[in-house]
């Protein structure tokens, strides 16, 4: 059905939308080509279409900050399925429906009434996720302090109150300690696995940080950094070659390290669930600026680490001046 859409696109027609796509559906069950999708549970393969649809009108939705259209994934890459009913738990199994009860380690216990089970795989491991409703009250934070954070490349975050949380730096550690040979691409199962302990190594030390920040502060304040847009590569074209491609990779490398993105989003969604506030400002000049007088200018940084303002003398850690200057500042929305 993707195929399809972007057919159609290239030849300027309008997309098909979900009513359309679940009639091909049934169409394809039915034909010689296609009719092993006739023994995938029904409901699953709409689900799929109708995140194909959700991804379409994310894609020309003026509104998302981050507009693309969908493109095919990887074989292997984000493999995932969805029942969005008949979902039963007794002990440790689940039954999930037209495959029946599987066992499972229940790694925590199921509050609230079951919507649906995602089912997932990493590496050589199958995961379910079970989506619950539950009624909870309207949360408010028990503390009102605010604090402003400044994210880099060295540290995870540096606070306002000095503060600082390292990141995991799982790809430096591993890059240091691992050496592939030649064929490692043949090597598939076991750059799985790695990239799997890559990944859990990073989530870890931005849950565990997140966690700490967003029960000390009602308010957090952070720079509205487009991590995407940052990250781009420099190396250009044939006509217009980047320049200092080398140093940008490894700036690139560093941030996707880090996790800067998903610190900015397990903090949003942890602050909602505490009733707490993240605001963004505009990252204009906040490397530069003075915390204390306000004074702008790029003389101001006179190393990575340091900062000392040219107009009051006011000198400490530039990442601690940048998160103090945080939580002074205006939020952009």
């Amino acid at each position: 059905m993707l195929s399809m859409n972007l057919q159609r696109l290239r030849d300027k027609q309008l997309i098909m939308r979900y009513n359309e796509s679940a009639w091909w559906l049934t169409f394809w069950k039915k034909s010689d080509e296609f009719g092993f999708l006739a023994t995938a549970q029904s409901q699953v393969l709409q689900q799929c279409l109708k995140d194909l649809d959700r991804a379409f009108s994310d894609g020309f939705d003026r509104k998302q900050p981050l507009k693309r259209t969908p493109q095919f994934k990887k074989k292997g890459m984000g493999d995932s399925f969805r029942f969005p009913q008949s979902i039963r738990l007794e002990g440790s199994s689940v039954f999930l429906p037209k495959i029946g009860w599987v066992r499972m380690r229940l790694s925590r216990e199921i509050e609230g009434s079951i919507r649906s089970a995602t089912v997932s795989r990493r590496g050589k491991h199958w995961f379910v996720s079970i989506l619950t409703a539950i009624e909870v009250a309207e949360p408010v934070h028990e503390l009102s302090t605010a604090v402003g954070i400044d994210r880099g490349v060295v540290n995870l975050a540096v606070l306002s109150d000095g503060s600082t949380f390292e990141g995991s730096k799982p790809l430096k550690r591993l890059a240091r300690k691992t050496k592939f040979s030649n064929n490692w691409m043949r090597q598939r199962e076991r750059i799985t696995r790695l990239h799997i302990k890559i990944a859990d190594a990073r989530n870890d030390a931005i849950h565990k940080a997140t966690t700490i920040i967003s029960k000390s502060h009602a308010v957090i304040v952070l720079e509205d950094l487009r991590t995407k847009n940052m990250t781009a590569s420099a190396k250009g074209s044939l006509d217009e070659p980047g320049s200092k491609f080398r140093q940008k990779a490894g700036l690139n490398r560093s941030i996707l390290d880090m996790g800067w993105f998903e610190f900015g989003r397990q903090l949003e969604y942890k602050q909602r669930w505490r009733g707490g506030q993240v605001i963004l400002i505009n990252p204009r000049n906040t490397s530069r600026k003075c915390s204390d007088c306000g004074f702008t200018d790029k003389v101001n940084r006179p190393s990575q680490a340091q900062f000392s303002c040219m107009a009051c003398g006011h000198s400490e850690n530039a990442d601690v001046n940048a998160a103090k200057k945080h939580s002074g500042g205006r939020a952009c929305r």
